[in-house]
């Protein structure tokens, strides 16, 4: 759910030619994949294994980077041979990971952001032997859906605690923005805020992938109804434009986020974003890949295959953000 460039390579990327070739067409409507995972110092001994990371990350939204960082850096430990890729359309994101399966990979870590669409293939996975673990989105789902293990935040709970926080700084009239209609882990938030705010809360969808049309939608929002007193986003690009959309209506509204990055940490630092609740999409990567991993050397699954393993809500203000700066600004927080 989510600017940050590369600091440290941490493994090389490649097209890959022979897997996941069906991915890379047109009809099969998803991004390219790339493998990766390379030579690391302390690599695992063990047998060579192919994972495929497949999410329904947007162009453009550098949440992932910290995602696929992490699963790079638990690629590069085990000795896994890392196939990426990824595509927002939910129907698109099947068909990758129907590729995956049909390379016969050794696991599958995936988002859920539309569950639905991943039913068929976790169950097709499944019956072709293969573990499937589920990350970032469809905590109330991935036991419904087959998966081993789920990684991620349980975002109605963050909501909500997000929500309480805003009462207790007094905010009267909440303006939550989902970047992308029906995505599950973006509705769980605003729907947890709703919950846990004391305030009225109004809900307004933008098109995420047009920061332009994102910046006047919510400007348009704002001129309209002054009464509006905090912003709440769900990404870090979204909150950046965000502040561009308080100045240019001239609100004197607050504005609190869900998920950092490197210049977001550094509007928290400057005052421009009261707060930011942080997930730790890094760890969702490291944690997934690493899993599937851990499952087929040594039978283990975290949670008992019943419960998922939290990743946050953690609070970052600007009482503490220096302690994750050096982090964000690696490009790993």
């Amino acid at each position: 759910m989510h600017g940050h460039r590369r600091a440290v390579t941490l493994t090389a990327a490649v097209l890959v030619g022979a897997l996941f070739a069906a991915g890379c067409s047109s009809s099969s409507g998803g991004k390219k994949s790339t493998e990766e995972g390379g030579a690391a110092a302390g690599k695992a001994t063990t047998p060579r294994m192919t994972v495929a990371m497949v999410t329904h990350a947007a162009p453009g939204d550098t949440f992932w980077d910290l995602v696929r960082k992490g699963a790079q850096a638990a690629a590069a430990k085990d000795n896994v041979r890392l196939v990426y890729s990824s595509d927002p359309s939910a129907g698109n994101q099947a068909n990758l990971v129907q590729n995956a399966i049909d390379q016969k990979v050794d696991g599958i870590a995936l988002t859920a952001a539309k569950p639905d669409a991943m039913k068929d293939v976790v169950a097709k996975a499944k019956s072709a032997g293969i573990p499937v673990v589920g990350f970032n989105s469809g905590v109330e789902d991935w036991k419904k859906l087959g998966m081993l293990e789920y990684f991620g935040q349980d975002e109605n709970i963050a909501g909500q605690a997000f929500g309480k926080r805003l009462s207790q700084l007094g905010a009267k009239h909440a303006l939550c923005v989902i970047q992308e209609q029906g995505q599950v882990a973006l509705e769980a938030r605003c729907a947890g805020v709703k919950k846990g705010f004391s305030g009225k809360t109004d809900i307004l969808y933008v098109n995420g992938t047009d920061m332009p049309s994102v910046k006047s939608t919510i400007t348009a929002k704002l001129t309209q109804d002054s009464s509006i007193d905090q912003v709440v986003t769900l990404g870090a690009p979204i909150a950046l434009t965000a502040i561009q959309s308080l100045s240019d209506s001239g609100s004197k509204a607050k504005l609190a986020t869900f998920d950092l990055s490197k210049d977001l940490v550094k509007a928290v630092q400057d005052g421009k974003i009261e707060f930011a609740v942080d997930q730790q999409p890094y760890l969702q990567g490291y944690l997934a890949v690493d899993s599937l991993w851990l499952y087929r050397t040594n039978g283990n699954f975290s949670g008992g295959g019943a419960a998922p393993v939290l990743t946050g809500p953690a609070f970052i203000t600007k009482d503490n953000v220096d302690s994750v700066a050096g982090f964000a600004a690696k490009g790993t927080r």
